[in-house]
């Protein structure tokens, strides 16, 4: 019963603290770029060079075939695009408390906020690149469907997971700073374990429950499903419940740890 009450505190800290959690994100997405003649213009500039890059290099060079009839750059940014959102919101939230360190010892700021900020951040680009992606598909004749709104869906999930990890490790690497190259790695071999350059069907059917245990595949093949497949989430149950539970495990674990931690952490800044 503590646990839900102090969830139920730390959503309502968010709606009283939305303003603070807005400038903060700004300042962080500011600072990345600070020095650079261009800015936070970079921000944008680096998506369309990587859409680029990626259009020149299958669609022109390499001239891949259509996976499920559909052309394979597009197949392929359906899945890029929200990988690339799972690992800056998992990189940069993985090091929120560090990267903040200044904020831990101010009494009045609730520290537990700091992951929200990062993934924010992440969203601003992220949200960028779902307009180009849909910009693309118009450019290849794809027709704007209903189904298009249930990225907002999957976005949703990838914030509460992202949000329940960032809690734990965010708590974590402040005492065990190997953490931030840990999960460095989980990246690196989850973008291979997660159907983002291939297709689940190129897996022997009685293998891909293991692809299927991944949570992140929920997301990719979520994305695919509304903007190419035009599956709705619901008809697809059974990964859906898969999905909430597992996030859940994270949400709750996630603030448990944080909350565990939380008191040491001005000893080891």
């Amino acid at each position: 019963m503590n646990y839900i009450k102090t969830f139920y505190r730390f959503i309502r800290d968010i709606f009283k603290n939305k303003r603070l959690l807005i400038d903060l994100a700004k300042n962080d997405f500011k600072s990345r770029y600070m020095g650079s003649y261009l800015g936070a213009l970079w921000a944008f500039i680096q998506p369309m060079i990587t859409v680029f890059i990626f259009w020149f290099i299958f669609d022109i060079g390499f001239r891949s075939a259509p996976v499920q009839d559909f052309p394979f750059i597009l197949w392929l940014m359906v899945g890029m695009f929200p990988w690339f959102f799972i690992s800056e919101s998992l990189s940069n939230g993985t090091n929120a408390i560090l990267a903040n360190s200044f904020l831990v010892k101010k009494v009045v700021f609730r520290v537990s906020l700091l992951p929200i900020v990062q993934i924010t951040s992440a969203l601003v680009i992220h949200l960028f690149f779902i307009l180009i992606l849909l910009g693309m598909f118009m450019l290849y004749g794809q027709k704007p469907t209903v189904y298009w709104f249930q990225i907002f869906y999957y976005l949703f999930c990838t914030i509460i997971l992202m949000l329940g990890i960032s809690w734990a490790t965010s708590a974590i690497v402040v005492f065990f700073r190997d953490m931030s190259q840990i999960i460095g790695m989980v990246i690196q071999f989850g973008f291979w374990l997660t159907p983002v350059f291939w297709s689940l069907t190129q897996i022997p059917e009685k293998y891909r429950f293991i692809i299927e245990y991944n949570p992140m595949n929920y997301i990719i093949q979520g994305y695919r499903d509304s903007l190419i497949n035009n599956v709705w989430f619901w008809e697809k149950m059974d990964a859906t419940i898969y999905y909430w539970a597992v996030s859940a495990l994270f949400l709750f674990g996630g603030a448990i740890i944080f909350r565990k931690l939380r008191p040491h952490f001005a000893d080891v800044l």
